[in-house]
């Protein structure tokens, strides 16, 4: 609020107000560091988590030399990693796309297989935003680095999730949105290992040290900064909170519940995302049958609500098209309370019963 109201200056503005902002913007930048264990020098701020996965896809890809190039990506990545490789493809840059068990995470052999010496990127997300599985990236991080390629990492559903450090997952770019940790939307940021030859995506002043130009969103950097620091200071008490209401949440639903399951690996995850399937049941239809009860939940990502494709990532992980259309994502956040939880469970319970019946006698 203070950078919409006092601190408005343009942080590139050598004058007494551009300075001010100056000084709020490295703050928050420092603080965006720190939670991940890296330099403030290393982080480029964006508009938000899919425009730091094209500035690193496509920045990285277009700097390597050499007549021939390939990338490694795998089928669960997010629309904002695989669209730009789709991209890159058409351009005539060889990718690989790499199939996901049913668990929901990437096996690093099938890495080691398909890398080559011409690989110049691989690109695999931290936490699965519809699963919330986590990839096993330092281990990754070494078969790219060893075969001379970079890595990137889209870590938006991992930060303030999980722990994040650069250094030891050996991300040398990794992906950040503010609004997954309560800065406003409209806010990421791209972690850039010093060294890594990235070229930029647009093109225009001096800012960002050469990366991303255009005139800074103070207030939204700032407020970023700021989750950043908090989450920092709350993560463990709130990953351990988070975890207990998701397995009450599961466990109760599995167990009142005939025809239901969880998707993906149950261990190896983020604590906040639930993703369940309700045989029988028509994904969107649940969705409004909980909306009209108070309830706010997902068939998939956010940023594909309207597809009437069922969810790539549970088509990837072996789902059929039936059941991916009967799965729900849950996810929990630092507002939510065991009396929610539990109102929640009375509410599935309710909503799967009336639609279950209603399906028979259609």
């Amino acid at each position: 609020m203070a950078c919409l109201g006092q601190t408005y200056g343009n942080a590139s503005s050598i004058h007494h107000f551009g300075q001010a902002a100056k000084q709020r913007l490295e703050a928050a930048r420092r603080q965006v560091a720190a939670l991940i264990n890296a330099s403030a020098t290393e982080i480029v701020f964006t508009s938000g988590g899919t425009e730091a996965d094209n500035l690193a896809i496509f920045g990285v890809t277009r700097a390597a030399a050499g007549p021939r190039k390939h990338m490694i990506t795998c089928a669960i990545e997010h629309p904002a990693v695989l669209m730009p490789f789709k991209q890159l493809g058409e351009e005539g840059v060889d990718v690989t796309c790499l199939r996901v068990g049913g668990n929901g995470i990437v096996n690093p052999d099938d890495v080691q297989r398909a890398i080559r010496p011409d690989t110049v990127l691989v690109s695999i997300m931290h936490a699965n935003n519809e699963l919330g599985t986590i990839q096993p990236v330092a281990e990754i991080a070494r078969i790219a680095h060893d075969a001379g390629a970079v890595l990137h990492v889209d870590g938006v559903q991992a930060l303030g999730k999980t722990p994040v450090d650069v250094q030891a997952l050996g991300a040398d770019l990794y992906t950040m949105s503010g609004h997954k940790l309560y800065a406003p939307k409209g806010v990421g940021a791209l972690y850039v290992r010093k060294g890594t030859r990235m070229f930029p995506i647009a093109y225009g002043g001096h800012h960002e040290r050469d990366r991303r130009p255009g005139t800074e969103n103070v207030p939204g950097i700032a407020a970023f900064g700021a989750a950043a620091e908090l989450a920092g200071r709350r993560l463990g008490e709130e990953t351990e909170r988070l975890g207990m209401l998701r397995d009450r949440l599961e466990n109760t639903v599995l167990d009142r519940i005939p025809g239901t399951g969880i998707n993906g690996s149950r261990w190896n995850r983020v604590a906040n995302t639930s993703n369940i399937y309700f045989d029988g049941i028509d994904g969107e239809a649940m969705v409004i049958a909980l909306d009209l009860r108070g309830f706010a939940v997902s068939t998939g990502a956010a940023c594909s609500s309207g597809a009437l494709s069922p969810s790539h990532v549970l088509k990837a992980i072996g789902l059929t098209d039936d059941r991916a259309r009967a799965s729900m994502r849950f996810s929990l956040g630092r507002a939510n309370t065991v009396e929610q939880v539990d109102a929640l469970i009375e509410a599935i319970g309710a909503s799967v019963a009336h639609l279950r019946r209603i399906s028979v006698h259609a």
